[in-house]
């Protein structure tokens, strides 16, 4: 355990696929909450600082670093070229900043984004053709953030083409072991209906990047039923942080605990921030990761 770091993303403060969530939160409040609240790393979001520079200064006053950032790929929507080109920008920025991973998610055909598409009933399916095309753009992705120095790893979603089972199953068989690893997101597997510590036990050796998201299944399964987007089901408080949910983190914490993992836990559960008060779930996931984890 003492290789693993922990970090939070700023999404409990500001949500960037719904900005009026935490409109009023700066950076500024964020980076300071996320280190008062006992976080050594973050991810990135959409109100940090885009100049390198400036951005180091913000984070060395509060003992911050940058674990890693979303970069949305469209293989299944643009040509491969401009994808490259937008994430090799997305990679330096990255490096410059000393992150060592950066996490993609296949956009093109994703409902997640979408408040009129139900993210159960509206997931996406991909064809032969589209998989072999996904598979192969990031292989192409997996080599360029190699080059650049960066880990690169694929962050499973609810609403995409890569969310079940099955799905995950297809991916890492397709592509590159030694170019796409995998980023385990407890949440996201959860509420698809996944069972977490199968998929952490036979992935383990791929995993790169951990996502920490607890979940309200009695609000999850009203989401099923009810028909609602991703976005309204983040709005009626679908996600929180570990501890304050209804996985068991225990057995997770402990399969990890024993490999050779040496990556980020990131705490990440969007919520609305009038409802949650981001420092306060903070400190709660801190503490429930001290008490289960020993971190």
């Amino acid at each position: 355990m003492a290789n693993i770091k922990l970090g939070i993303a700023p999404i409990a403060w500001t949500n960037d696929d719904m900005p009026d969530l935490g409109k009023e939160n700066t950076f500024e409040q964020c980076v300071s909450e996320m280190a008062l609240a006992g976080f050594t790393g973050c991810e990135i979001g959409s109100k940090y600082p885009k100049d390198v520079d400036v951005l180091k200064k913000a984070l060395k006053l509060r003992g911050l670093s940058i674990a890693s950032a979303w970069f949305s790929s469209f293989l299944l929507s643009q040509p491969y070229e401009q994808v490259e080109k937008d994430f090799i920008a997305h990679c330096e920025f990255l490096k410059a900043m000393g992150a060592k991973f950066c996490n993609v998610a296949e956009q093109g055909t994703s409902v997640q984004g979408k408040l009129d598409v139900p993210v159960f009933a509206g997931k996406p399916h991909n064809t032969e053709e589209q998989w072999k095309t996904l598979a192969e753009g990031l292989d192409r992705l997996g080599a360029v953030a190699k080059k650049i120095g960066l880990t690169m790893t694929y962050h499973h979603h609810m609403g995409t083409c890569v969310q079940t089972t099955e799905e995950i199953d297809r991916l890492m068989e397709m592509t590159d072991p030694d170019l796409v690893w995998l980023l385990y997101d407890t949440g996201h597997l959860v509420c698809s209906g996944e069972d977490p510590v199968a998929i952490l036990k036979k992935y383990l050796p791929r995993i790169r990047h951990i996502h920490l998201k607890d979940i309200r299944m009695e609000v999850r399964n009203r989401v099923k039923a009810e028909n609602m987007s991703f976005l309204d089901g983040v709005r009626a408080g679908m996600f929180t942080v570990p501890g304050d949910g209804d996985i068991d983190f225990e057995p997770i914490f402990d399969i990890v605990g024993k490999s050779r993992y040496d990556g980020w836990y990131i705490v990440e559960a969007e919520q609305d921030p009038a409802k949650a008060n981001p420092l306060a779930y903070a400190i709660k996931a801190r503490k429930y990761i001290k008490e289960k984890a020993h971190l």
